[in-house]
């Protein structure tokens, strides 16, 4: 009994010493870091206000915008901001956002022009965000707003000019005014599963079923759907361009192997950025000369670089291209699919 009555103050006694210990050590400030300089603060503070809020010093012009869009955007996006493979489009799809599905573009839904400038300036272009100049970023921001029919050709943005512009979907933009209605967990008389028939989507978003604009009937299935897809891509793309769409050719592609062709994606979403201008002193696709001296590497090394990562007297390759998530197969079919597309 003695024993259990000291073994019971002893722990009554620690444990209010350690509660004082940790009430002191709460008081006590502990001395870590230090209080951010106003220029530290302004190194992070670099976000822009619709109302222009935050625009630094500069000016820019449509015509140099131009270049330096040809130089780091027209890649991704497409020398008429149409888009390239998957990247986003920039210019056109006015009046198309009550469609069943609109074109979000820069012209088309963006509600105020700084927000173009703050998106370009914080991540753009896309192999190197914050690279550009602020005096580059209003160049480019110019000629954007440009191609969208926002600005005339001899437009001078500045921080000054920039805020007054307003976006044609400006007032698009307003405050949903129904309650957040939450999904009621079924836990008793639920529906039987097996008498629920979800249609099958299109990775996940398109509907089996979803009528395409300008088609003579729903599509059947994903491989009809995709092909209505691509179809009516082209045409909006030529239609930019002002060019006419062949209604066959695969021209090319039917000459490639299946790992090629199965390759072509992966090279669209993740291979093109680069390999499709040559960025980084990489093999641009097609050119032929430039891939010789790859191609008598023979074809193990040049996806062993491709998956590991190379360095080499005209440029690096990072492993997988940045893309760490991409698994080795994948990396393997889209060097087929470029190899076999640049010989």
């Amino acid at each position: 009994m003695f024993r259990s009555l000291k073994k019971s103050l002893i722990a009554t006694t620690l444990g209010a010493a350690l509660a004082m210990t940790g009430t002191a050590v709460q008081a006590e400030k502990l001395g870590i870091g230090a209080t951010a300089s106003a220029e530290e603060i302004a190194g992070w503070d670099i976000d822009i206000r619709p109302d222009g809020k935050g625009l630094p010093k500069g000016q820019g012009s449509v015509e140099e915008g131009e270049a330096l869009y040809e130089q780091f955007c027209a890649t991704c996006h497409g020398l008429f901001g149409e888009g390239e493979g998957r990247w986003p489009v920039l210019a056109g799809g006015q009046d198309t956002l009550t469609e069943e599905r609109p074109t979000k573009t820069v012209g088309s839904y963006w509600p105020y022009a700084s927000t173009l400038y703050d998106y370009i300036r914080r991540a753009m272009p896309f192999t190197a965000p914050r690279s550009l100049s602020d005096e580059q970023v209003y160049h480019i921001t110019a000629y954007v707003l440009y191609l969208n029919e926002i600005v005339e050709e001899d437009f001078v943005l500045d921080q000054d000019s920039l805020a007054t512009i307003k976006m044609p979907n400006q007032d698009g933009f307003f405050v949903d005014p129904r309650p957040d209605v939450q999904n009621t967990r079924c836990m008793k008389n639920c529906a039987d599963p097996k008498q629920l028939n979800i249609a099958g989507t299109l990775r996940g978003i398109t509907p089996v079923g979803h009528f395409v604009e300008g088609a003579d009937a729903p599509a059947a299935s994903h491989e009809e759907q995709m092909e209505q897809e691509s179809l009516k891509e082209k045409v909006r793309k030529a239609s930019i361009r002002g060019e006419e769409v062949s209604a066959g050719g695969h021209g090319a592609a039917a000459a490639l192997s299946d790992k090629a062709v199965a390759g072509k994606p992966t090279y669209e979403g993740a291979c093109k950025v680069c390999h499709g201008s040559g960025l980084t002193g990489s093999p641009k696709m097609g050119d032929s000369d430039a891939w010789q001296p790859r191609i008598k590497q023979g074809m193990a090394t040049m996806v062993s670089h491709a998956i590991k990562g190379f360095s080499g007297e005209t440029g690096v390759m990072p492993p997988k291209g940045g893309r760490v998530d991409l698994s080795d197969k994948q990396v393997e079919e889209a060097v087929a699919y470029m190899v076999e597309s640049s010989q």
